[in-house]
């Protein structure tokens, strides 16, 4: 079944940054977003990530948690933490990736005529209610947090 807005945040638990499990249903009653890319300390996925730390008071002011989601490792993570000073949650979803499975985030891309199985980069906004309330297919990498606080009406 495809994921639309209005349908229940598919629910998870994931290893963080720090080793630590970490549950959508720890923040019910919050709005969330989660976002999917495919690898840590890359270009878009750096931009991407800057982008939800420079926004991080904002959303913080209205209550926002960030998830951030790749088949990286926690001690990957926990460098990509470091390097750029993120102030949100990294988790780590393993090859086959069954979290963003089931968010219809992974799954076989191209790349310079190649196939292969892959993150995309996605991201959802889960309502206080756990329902999914945004849903990003497109992703603009260096302003998905401003774009989301302005859908929001919240910028």
């Amino acid at each position: 079944m495809a994921l639309e807005i209005g349908s229940p945040a598919p629910a998870f638990t994931l290893p963080d940054q720090n080793g630590n499990a970490v549950s959508l249903s720890d923040f019910a009653g919050q709005r969330v977003v989660i976002y999917f890319y495919p690898k840590d300390d890359t270009p878009g996925c750096t931009k991407e990530a800057c982008n939800f730390r420079d926004q991080w008071s904002t959303l913080q002011q209205h209550g926002i948690q960030v998830l951030g989601i790749s088949k990286d490792t926690a001690a990957s993570h926990s460098r990509f933490i470091t390097k750029y000073t993120l102030p949100f949650t990294l988790l780590s979803d393993a090859e086959p990736c069954p979290v963003a499975s089931s968010y219809d985030s992974y799954g076989l891309k191209k790349f310079m005529g190649k196939e292969y199985m892959g993150m995309s980069r996605t991201t959802f906004v889960v309502a206080p209610d756990g329902t999914l309330e945004r849903i990003y297919w497109k992703v603009k990498a260096e302003t998905m947090a401003d774009q989301i606080l302005s859908d929001l009406g919240l910028s």
